[in-house]
């Protein structure tokens, strides 16, 4: 008997609402405003284009909504260098547009976490503004990390460390009289200063900016950056072979992860815990080890921090169950739950990663073998939504979307692109706007076209395209967050019950549910271990026995 979305016989029920905790076990949709809905035709995704989307969101049957930034900012990294904390950039809305769409999302039982960015400003904010004119001595670049440089002159940086985007983490500005100066610090791009965390006005300013959202009626932040903010006594030179661009790796960097951070945290939770219905942080840290992550979760900081480790991780049996076993062992002792992603709008999507030899990172440039790329993403899915804690699904991934590899170089907008060192630069590719009709200028993102452009192919992708189209990656994706609020068994909890497997398959059990994910390129017999929920493939079952094909996941309940 062939089996594939066997489910649909006895379809579970709509959407409930989730008892207390809801994040333990929550699954979260990444919103990129600018290339989710375009609402007035003008080639940008908008506030209103979301929420006239909200229904859509609904009924694939998420928790809740993360919207990356929408605040004022001269768009010198997409939004992720902030003017004004307390406004809305003209591109994406008004004040008024957001507090509608907070208001919609809670109609439909939907949460709303925002992106909150205190590692560092635009370098057109107010305070950094009024540092650069009032010059040297000014109490404002207490407020930054203003330094005097090396050498005669001082003509060298303060220090050796280098941007994340690539080239010096130092910019010299020119003072009011119009010689030379002072330099600054930003980890990324120069048009983002870094906060002084040590000057006590940061810490109120964040203190407020929490209260203004949470008043606003948001349900959470995430936290960008969230291991960067404190740096070391002295900002010291970094010494070894200078590979220091590397955000996850095994060293301890002087600008990342420092124990500092955890103080804020705590401070920050307080606030937080004064607000009624459940508000969340979740971590953006970048840390050497899943041991490292859990601090930022324990029971008086964060609630969550995303799982880097697993999102690195290839399409491998024996590394998966490596890195399950490390994170739930981690955040067990903390009380915390898990959260597993796979893609996001910093890396390329994990269609076109899972596409790709493994071993080329999370910034890939090529195309590779797209059906191979795609019956592997939708295997990775199902295998990370039957894992224990919460689970973090980037737009589009669910039209299996890959990375748009050839972009025009014109078109391109990624600051690291441009900077030529650091990160790749092609972060662009996987934040083209997604589509949601077969037709138009941009596939119903917009009346007036799209800031990046669209492949063809992409029609054929389209929320049209595959919505009620059994065996589509959309329709999958809606009956795996049907069936996982269904069954009691997934989602909740801290562990698994790993089962005995051919090599190159993951088997565990939790429960009376049961996942078997096959990693290799060739089929393979398992027991059949009960009735089929869902599969990501064509599932053949003989007298007890399954076959299950290459790079395939199936759910099974035994009740």
């Amino acid at each position: 008997m062939s089996q594939q979305h066997s489910a649909l016989a006895s379809a579970p029920t709509p959407a409930q609402a989730k008892r207390g905790d809801w994040w333990r076990d929550a699954v979260i949709y990444q919103v990129y405003p600018r290339s989710f809905a375009d609402s007035n035709g003008d080639g940008m995704g908008d506030l209103e284009g979301i929420r006239s989307r909200l229904p859509y969101l609904r009924d694939l049957g998420v928790d809740a909504v993360w919207l990356s930034p929408f605040y004022a900012s001269p768009q010198a990294d997409a939004g992720y260098d902030v003017a004004d904390y307390r406004a809305v950039d003209p591109m994406f809305g008004n004040l008024l547009d957001a507090d509608a769409l907070i208001r919609d999302a809670h109609e439909l039982s939907l949460r709303i976490i925002v992106d909150l960015v205190p590692n560092h400003s635009s370098d057109q904010h107010e305070w950094f503004k009024r540092a650069l004119r009032e010059g040297p001595g000014s109490p404002l670049r207490d407020r930054y990390h203003f330094r005097p440089g090396k050498g005669e002159h001082g003509e060298l940086p303060p220090n050796n460390w280098e941007s994340i985007f690539g080239g010096p983490a130092w910019t010299r500005v020119t003072e009011p009289d119009g010689t030379p100066g002072e330099w600054y610090l930003h980890l990324f791009a120069p048009e983002q200063p870094d906060f002084n965390w040590e000057h006590p006005a940061v810490g109120d300013e964040f203190r407020s900016i929490l209260r203004f959202w949470l008043d606003m009626g948001v349900d959470g932040f995430r936290i960008d950056v969230a291991h960067g903010m404190v740096k070391a006594e002295g900002l010291p030179d970094i010494g070894g072979d200078g590979d220091q661009l590397k955000l996850l790796g095994n060293d301890v960097m002087p600008f990342f992860d420092q124990d500092g951070v955890h103080d804020i945290y705590r401070q920050w939770r307080l606030i937080l815990d004064e607000y009624a219905g459940e508000r969340i942080f979740v971590a953006e840290a970048w840390t050497p080890t899943v041991a490292r992550t859990a601090n930022y979760v324990r029971p008086d900081e964060l609630h969550q921090a995303f799982n880097f480790q697993y999102l690195g991780t290839h399409w491998d049996a024996e590394e998966l169950r490596k890195v399950v076993d490390l994170t739930l062992e981690a955040m067990r002792p903390v009380g915390a739950p898990a959260t597993w992603v796979l893609s996001n709008h910093d890396v390329t999507r994990h269609a076109t990663r899972f596409a790709n030899p493994a071993g080329l990172g999370t910034q890939i440039r090529t195309a590779g073998d797209r059906a191979l790329g795609l019956r592997r993403a939708r295997a990775a899915t199902l295998l990370m939504l039957a894992l224990p804690g919460s689970a973090y699904i980037y737009q589009g991934e669910e039209l299996g979307l890959p990375d748009v590899v050839d972009l025009p170089d014109e078109v391109r907008q990624d600051p690291a692109y441009f900077r030529g060192a650091g990160q790749d630069g092609f972060r662009d590719g996987c934040r083209v706007p997604i589509p949601w009709t077969r037709e138009g200028s941009s596939y119903g993102f917009g009346t007036g076209g799209s800031w990046l452009p669209q492949p063809a192919e992409w029609a054929d992708l389209s929320v049209e395209a595959q919505t009620g189209v059994a065996g589509s990656t959309l329709e999958l994706y809606r009956w795996a967050l049907a069936v996982r609020r269904a069954e009691p068994d997934l989602g909740a909890g801290d562990s698994v019950a790993w089962l005995r497997a051919p090599e190159g398959v993951l088997a565990f059990r939790r429960g009376e549910f049961v996942c078997v994910a096959n990693t290799t390129g060739e089929s393979v017999t398992t027991p059949a271990y009960g009735r089929v929920l869902l599969a990501s493939g064509e599932v053949a079952e003989v007298d007890g026995d399954a076959k299950i094909p290459a790079d395939t996941t199936v759910w099974w309940t035994t009740a």
